[in-house]
């Protein structure tokens, strides 16, 4: 049997009641193509039942609900059923099973929250603000996990004084410190008003970056790892152009050395 729920915490722990003891389900946010003879329920959130199921798991192991948390924002086709069989272990056993790595339910897993927690790190430090007319901050960006709010704390704390926006362009929802509270709100098109010295920031940056370059000492790998290819759509800096500068003949090379960037279309 196929349950299929809409993502959210209750839907999960509705659903994950309903196939508890159903040897072949499988949990998904997503479409699914039947085998033949095989039947698919859609199950809607129960809150009451799923505050109980919460409860109840809770009391085998106090992490869990952050566990789920962290598994149900992943971009994975494969979450639901991932953290099913994460937490039938978890009911079966009675108790904390995120160190078993023998397991392959608490293997997949704990792989599907290191991928989230890896792109919150990520994203604190390629987020890329701009300046609006009002003074308040705005950050476009397209992640592969649903972490847009989860950059709150880190950004609030460091920007207290000024409202802001981070835009998740591809779940059109928006994460919001306006100044005196945090939270999210669906977001599918933003029309951005920028400042008079927001073009001459991007340019200043631009600038630095490359002028930090040494295209003699090419490490497009190592870069690439550090600074993943899917972010750099939204980076002012466009890493791209540096990318040329590594790649580029020697006589290219030698005729921009003055730092200047190259005249690769922005980003923005």
């Amino acid at each position: 049997m196929i349950y299929f729920f809409d993502g959210s915490k209750d839907a999960f722990l509705t659903a994950f009641l309903c196939a508890f003891r159903d040897e072949d389900a499988y949990l998904t946010t997503g479409s699914r193509q039947l085998s033949l003879g095989q039947q698919s329920v859609f199950v809607p959130a129960d809150r009451k039942r799923a505050r109980r199921c919460a409860q109840r798991l809770t009391s085998f192991d106090g992490r869990c609900m952050h566990d789920l948390d962290m598994l149900l924002r992943s971009g994975e086709a494969e979450r639901g059923q991932t953290a099913f069989c994460y937490f039938r272990l978890l009911a079966d056993r009675k108790r904390p099973v995120r160190g078993e790595f023998a397991e392959d339910a608490v293997r997949q897993a704990s792989e599907c929250i290191r991928r989230v927690g890896l792109e919150v790190h990520r994203l604190k430090g390629f987020v890329r603000f701009m300046e609006c007319e009002s003074g308040a901050l705005y950050a476009p960006i397209a992640p592969d996990h649903d972490v847009s709010d989860l950059l709150l704390p880190h950004f609030r704390a460091r920007l207290p004084n000024i409202p802001f926006v981070i835009h998740d362009v591809r779940r059109s929802k928006a994460a919001v410190w306006d100044g005196e509270h945090t939270f999210t709100a669906p977001l599918a098109r933003a029309e951005i008003a920028l400042s008079a010295d927001e073009a001459g920031w991007q340019t200043l940056w631009r600038q630095y970056y490359a002028s930090v370059n040494i295209p003699s000492r090419e490490r497009l790998k190592q870069m690439k790892g550090y600074m993943p290819v899917r972010y750099w759509k939204f980076m002012p800096e466009n890493p791209s152009a540096v990318v040329d500068a590594f790649t580029a003949p020697p006589a290219s090379r030698a005729g921009s050395q003055d730092g200047a960037p190259r005249p690769h279309g922005s980003a923005q």
